[in-house]
């Protein structure tokens, strides 16, 4: 292991595996842009990313720097001895040799900042093999998370004809205009999307209201009040939270079924709290646990019962819990599925999950079924980024303070 901490054989693994990664990021990056095949060779990118990455660490920055390494690159992919093989057009592929050769050449500057050419430190090693790590990291959690919602909104604007000829072409034509959003005017006018969307919103404002009914007093029960089992039930929460629900469809089934709930609005908004009220607890507790007893007991000696306390004082301190549970439980409730699909058959009642799962079939076009993927998706993306700052003071608070 000793070996491996020297400054030369360190530039040439990680230069090596650095450019492997980004070629394969860059093709499957201008393939998806574009439509046209754009492949890493991977003992090329070995070969040239261990060269460079010497070449990094003997060039010092002020001289030639990285650009000296991204001339190198563009110029070999260029005459198809570099990275990646190339087979669009001129331009297209100048842009995917400078995409390769800046984004190594400044990223591989980073990974082997301050590493000298000799014996390294064990220090040194980890620094240089940590970012490595995270730059590794950071694409491929982005990539996981962004080629999925592209080609899901790349499909869902292409019209069947595209799709036929060239399924695998995620390239947008913007020669079609408006009509690359016939899909989504199909979905609301002919597949009444419209109503699916309003049902899930209204059915998911009803379970964020009940759950915080409940969640709220019991969750101040367990974190203020002394009382016989206070201890086991608050560590036994997530206990009914964490039964699959899979293991419960089938008696919820036969329960809905001989009541009479079973395809109604009324038994998916009972059924849905079911699944929030235990998390909320737990969130809630530990926030609860955290608020100054003082301010509590100078309520009570001011002359509030319990209930005016938790209404005037505790709530009040309580809003950024507040905020970030109430996103959580409507963010479960706009995406829960099972329950939905096991026991909604109306179509008239479909919630927004229920109805992209009816447009899973043969007779439907794919691109309308992407369409109301990206339905249910961007509206609670959206959301979710406009409050997370939210979400993150009332989380950090709560686990800070419980």
């Amino acid at each position: 292991m000793k070996a491996l901490y020297h400054g030369n054989i360190t530039a040439v693994l990680l230069g090596a595996f650095w450019m492997v990664i980004l070629s394969t990021t860059v093709a499957v990056t201008m393939s998806f842009l574009t439509g046209e095949p754009f492949r890493p060779v991977i003992w090329l990118s070995l070969a040239w990313g261990a060269a460079l990455g010497l070449i990094t660490l003997y060039t010092p920055l002020g001289r030639l720097g990285p650009w000296a390494v991204a001339i190198l690159i563009i110029v070999a992919t260029s005459f198809g001895v570099g990275p990646i093989v190339i087979e669009a057009s001129l331009y297209q592929s100048a842009i995917a040799a400078v995409l390769l050769g800046v984004s190594f050449a400044w990223t591989v500057r980073w990974i082997l900042q301050d590493l000298p050419t000799g014996m390294l430190t064990r220090h040194e090693f980890e620094a240089a093999t940590i970012r490595f790590l995270m730059g590794f990291g950071y694409i491929f959690f982005v990539a996981i998370v962004l080629i999925p919602f592209y080609v899901m909104v790349m499909t869902s604007l292409k019209n069947q004809a595209q799709l036929v000829q060239n399924p695998l072409d995620f390239s947008l034509d913007l020669s079609r205009g408006w009509a690359l959003f016939s899909s989504y005017q199909e979905l609301l006018t002919e597949f009444n999307f419209g109503s699916y969307l309003w049902t899930s919103f209204y059915v998911s404002v009803l379970t964020v209201i009940i759950t915080l009914m409940f969640s709220i007093p019991g969750a101040y029960a367990i974190a203020r009040l002394r009382f016989r089992g206070q201890s086991v039930m608050s560590r036994s929460i997530l206990l009914i939270y964490m039964v699959p629900m899979i293991v419960l469809a089938l008696p919820i089934y036969i329960a809905f079924s001989m009541t009479g709930l079973r395809n109604t609005i009324i038994g998916i908004i009972m059924i849905y709290p079911v699944t929030t009220i235990p998390v909320a607890l737990y969130m809630l507790q530990g926030y609860f646990r955290g608020l100054p007893h003082e301010v509590e007991e100078a309520g009570l000696m001011d002359g509030l019962n319990r209930l005016q306390v938790i209404w005037k004082i505790t709530l009040p301190l309580s809003l950024p819990a507040l905020a970030s549970v109430s996103l959580y439980v409507f963010m479960i409730a706009w995406n829960e599925f099972l329950l939905a699909f096991m026991l909604l058959d109306d179509p008239s009642k479909f919630t927004l999950t229920r109805g992209i799962a009816s447009l899973n079939s043969s007779e439907i076009p794919r691109q309308h079924l992407m369409a109301g993927a990206v339905i249910a998706t961007v509206p609670i993306m959206a959301i979710f980024l406009g409050l997370e700052r939210f979400v993150t003071k009332g989380m950090t608070a709560g686990s800070v303070k419980g």
